[in-house]
């Protein structure tokens, strides 16, 4: 804790460049060429006034703006060259642009329009390889996925298979790889084609979605970064219908999944199969806020289980900009449970999540996600629990989290410092309290360092560490869960490539 606070202190005394480079594309960067390129074939649209200013600085975000409007302005004009140089640019601007407010749903089906005009394919992907050199006084190795002092994983594959079979008509695939479980989290001979789906217009102007997808609204509106949903982030065999009006938006899901297709584990720690209905109303009557509720739905249907395993949930979230970099959000979960699954734990527990989000703009020399969350230790998530720099097998504030009645208290802060269009640093902390006699509070923090070598290519040294405590004697002589104790560390060097 006292060098993570040492780390804060070093990083907030340091004082903003003159000219804040860090808020500028530089001079000679290839975006300015791709652009005027674009706009002297008719493309490009420049900024409002119709006039691209290519001899000022321009900000990422006005940069991520004349990309959105390229976009809705290219489909069907761009040829082979054009459409891969807007690739680039959606690569390049991609977190500028979801910030904007583009959904990635939207420029998967605008690219792939791009590729070869209408009823064009388009393939991408991303892989990731993690070099692990992890620390444990336990021997436990918590970071490594096999438990192994040193480990070199190929953490993450993932090919997008793309198809606009016209205007309204749009086909998505993803193949999964990397890792060591299941679920397409495997080594490489453990692939699964984890979404495969079909969206098109349908009636009434309403959108159409068949087949397998993502279902994750807290990720949708803004209110997780990368310690995972409170609930949500599963997918589901099914339909889904979304219609549009106004200021308001509807999702309607029906499902059906069963064994390792779901991620809901029945009572007794197997796959159940369940069928899910989930409904969110979405509400947006203007560009500073938005307000909503979700109703999930979870009813057992599996053919040899006659236990109440069914699960329902309800949520209420909001959000609000105070400023075009400063933002307010939260959520709040209620659930029943199935007298089976909440046997020995409360069958009405609550999960809630505050959320301040300031970007750069706004403090100048860093980002700041500050979030503040109580969880009932009976409520029952579709997400892995992470708070930590990896995935479900990694060290995580929440391994020691009990099945009793009692409440965690969770504070995460995330702060990245974007110092060029290259370099990058990341400070992060993350601390959970447990609420239950003689079990320690948990920390986490880390420190990090990025490298942007290309458009395409990542570089991240990271150094994380987690202390579970030691927890008291009684505690240890009759634990509610798990008992790690003293602390778990890891180096870890990251490659990531997008293309």
């Amino acid at each position: 804790m006292a060098l993570f606070a040492a780390a804060v202190l070093t990083a907030f005394s340091i004082p903003a460049f003159a000219a804040n480079p860090f808020m500028d594309v530089p001079e000679g960067h290839w975006s300015y060429d791709a652009i005027e390129m674009l706009a002297a074939r008719g493309i490009a649209l420049g900024y409002p006034d119709g006039d691209y200013k290519g001899k000022r600085l321009a900000t990422r975000y006005e940069v991520a703006a004349m990309v959105a409007r390229i976009l809705a302005k290219a489909e069907g004009k761009a040829n082979g060259q054009e459409a891969e140089l807007l690739k680039k640019l959606v690569v390049e601007y991609s977190e500028e642009l979801t910030a904007l407010g583009v959904n990635a749903d939207d420029i998967d089906r605008r690219v792939a329009v791009l590729e070869d005009g209408i009823g064009g394919w388009n393939i991408r992907g991303i892989f990731r390889f993690d070099a692990m050199f992890a620390d444990s006084d336990n021997n436990d190795y918590l970071y490594t996925q096999s438990g192994n002092r040193r480990e070199f994983n190929k953490e993450r594959f993932r090919l997008f298979l793309t198809k606009t079979i016209d205007q309204d008509t749009y086909f998505y695939a993803e193949l999964r790889s990397g890792g060591s479980t299941s679920y397409g989290l495997g080594d490489l001979e453990e692939s699964v084609w984890s979404h495969i789906y079909l969206d098109t217009g349908f009636l009434w102007d309403t959108n159409l979605r068949i087949g397998r997808f993502d279902v994750d609204f807290e990720d949708d509106y803004g209110l997780y970064i990368d310690e995972d949903a409170l609930f949500g982030d599963f997918a589901v065999d099914g339909f889904r219908l979304r219609k549009s009006w106004e200021t308001i938006t509807a999702t309607a899901i029906v499902g059906r999944n069963s064994g390792l297709d779901y991620l809901w584990e029945d009572i007794s720690g197997e796959f159940g199969a369940y069928m899910t209905y989930i409904l969110d109303i979405h509400w947006t009557p203007n560009e500073w806020f938005f307000a909503g509720a979700t109703g999930y739905w979870g009813k057992d249907d599996s053919s040899s289980n006659n236990s109440d395993i069914d699960i329902d949930t309800y949520g209420v979230y909001a959000g609000y900009e105070l400023t075009e970099s400063v933002a307010l959000r939260g959520i709040y979960y209620f659930q029943e449970l199935g007298d089976d699954i909440a046997t020995g734990g409360d069958s009405s527990p609550n999960a809630w999540k505050a959320i301040i989000d300031v970007q750069q703009e706004a403090l100048k020399f860093t980002s700041l996600w500050v979030e503040y969350s109580r969880i009932d230790n009976s409520f029952v998530t579709t997400a892995w629990p992470r708070y930590g720099i990896g995935g479900a097998n990694y060290a995580s504030i929440l391994l020691n989290q009990p099945a009793n009645r009692n409440t965690t208290s969770i504070w995460f802060v995330n702060a990245v410092q974007q110092w060029t269009d290259k370099w990058s640093t990341i400070l992060r902390y993350a601390n959970a309290r447990f609420g239950t006699p003689g079990l320690d509070n948990a920390d986490e923090w880390g420190v990090g360092v990025g490298y942007q070598y290309s458009p395409a290519m990542y570089f991240e040294l990271m150094y994380d560490q987690v202390d579970f405590g030691t927890h008291s004697s009684s505690y240890l002589a009759n634990p509610e869960g798990n008992t790690y104790i003293d602390k778990e560390g890891v180096v870890r060097f990251r490659v990531t490539v997008n293309f």
